[in-house]
């Protein structure tokens, strides 16, 4: 592993760090960039007005064709990028589905004038995309899934349910696996699309969570209409198209967000009990050990991919150790952070708590990251069969038609 920037990594991160002092406001608490608060309309405004002022520096796309208006850099121009960035209070959760997952999906498989049309929009934060994937009976196993798209001449007419779709309520536009042909295979009888949220039929309905925020939501098609045009890929080939997608997605989704070792280690030093202070009990020192045992490993896994990326070399499936490991330890540490505080680690008020209430919040959020971006039983399979080299689980349904798998029966 290489621990050093070279020449132009380093010119890079001058320039971006230079650009980010000039522009955005540095972080002050470790809230600073969650916005995860109820003012839809206000976070997405202070968002579209960052989103549109790193576009204009040219730290939109900076690994995407110059013809989209990337910059056509390395992927490790990007890390060093983010890596800057999570330094400041810069509000850009509302894009990453879009422009992690959708936008490269529609490069990828768009036409010329589509993506014309669409592309520079997303980059700039006019636009905000979201991903029509999981449904009720196929979250992990998303070629299950049962929404149903059938030819009409020149459109597609869509009926069907998904579900867990981040961000649907604010978003403009949407990418759409469905099943067009229920006689095929559970792989082979899906087709892509591109959509219009605001279209006829379309009725997005956010889901309350325990945080009391709606960041999901079900959204239902109802005879949706959808140009043949806005297909992705070959009829019967959505498969192909998605896992473009997923594999996006992968790198998009990345490592559960703060609270960490750091910021744990931060609490433990403030809080006291009847015998001292926290950071002096034996017990909480052993726990801190091991978070930062893990800590590193996680450290040096990234360092690992960096440095392949530096080389230009593509990142591996050992990618997925991050996120299993991260998302586990996120939910971990925020119940450890509650328990630490007593009666205190109740309270989900940030004034009145400690670190803004970042572990409190974080509990609430924890368990929906250990399923976003795959969950932890699908990232131990990639591990255990593309890390590992273990044998696949057996697939008893990977030839059968998707009309002839078991669903069960009803007792009556």
């Amino acid at each position: 592993m290489n621990f050093d920037d070279t020449p132009e990594e380093a010119a890079f991160r001058a320039d971006v760090k230079t650009w980010l002092a000039a522009n955005a406001t540095q972080k002050t608490a470790v809230t600073d960039n969650r916005w995860s608060g109820h003012d839809r309309d206000a976070v997405l405004a202070i968002s579209k007005q960052w989103q549109a002022k790193k576009a204009e520096a040219g730290y939109v796309g900076i690994t995407w064709p110059k013809t989209f208006g990337g910059r056509e850099l390395p992927p490790i121009m990007q890390v060093i990028y983010n890596q800057e960035e999570a330094d400041y209070a810069a509000p850009n959760a509302i894009f990453r589905i879009g422009l992690g997952m959708c936008i490269p999906t529609m490069m990828k498989y768009a036409t010329d004038e589509q993506n014309a049309r669409y592309v520079p929009n997303a980059m700039r934060g006019e636009e905000i995309w979201c991903q029509l994937f999981s449904e009720p009976a196929s979250g992990s196993d998303l070629a299950g899934l049962r929404t149903r798209a059938e030819r009409d001449g020149d459109d597609w007419v869509i009926n069907g349910q998904k579900i867990w779709t981040s961000g649907a309520q604010y978003c403009d536009f949407g990418i759409l696996v469905t099943r067009s042909d229920f006689e095929a295979p559970k792989h082979k009888g899906l087709t892509f699309f591109f959509l219009d949220m605001k279209s006829p039929g379309v009725e997005i309905r956010p889901i309350r969570q325990i945080s009391g925020a709606s960041n999901f939501n079900e959204v239902y098609f109802t005879d949706v209409r959808i140009p043949d045009s806005q297909r992705l890929g070959a009829v019967g080939e959505g498969w192909k198209v998605s896992l473009t997608t997923l594999m996006n997605e992968r790198l998009a989704v990345g490592d559960a967000p703060p609270p960490g070792f750091d910021e744990l280690f931060e609490l433990v030093r403030s809080v006291d009990f009847e015998d001292g202070p926290a950071i002096k009990n034996a017990a909480v020192r052993e726990k801190l050990a091991d978070w930062y045992a893990q800590h590193q490993g996680l450290k040096f896994t990234h360092f690992r991919t960096l440095s392949a990326l530096s080389r230009g070399e593509t990142p591996g499936p050992e990618a997925s150790i991050g996120k299993v490991v991260s998302a586990r330890n996120l939910q971990d540490i925020a119940s450890f952070g509650m328990d630490l505080q007593d009666m205190a680690g109740v309270i989900t008020d940030g004034d009145l708590v400690a670190m803004n209430a970042v572990f409190e919040e974080a509990y609430l959020h924890s368990p929906g990251f250990r399923i976003a971006g795959g969950s932890d039983e699908i990232l131990r399979n990639i591990i255990a069969e593309r890390v590992l080299g273990l044998p696949q689980d057996v697939r008893v349904d990977k030839e059968l038609p998707f009309n002839a798998l078991p669903t069960g029966t009803k007792k009556g």
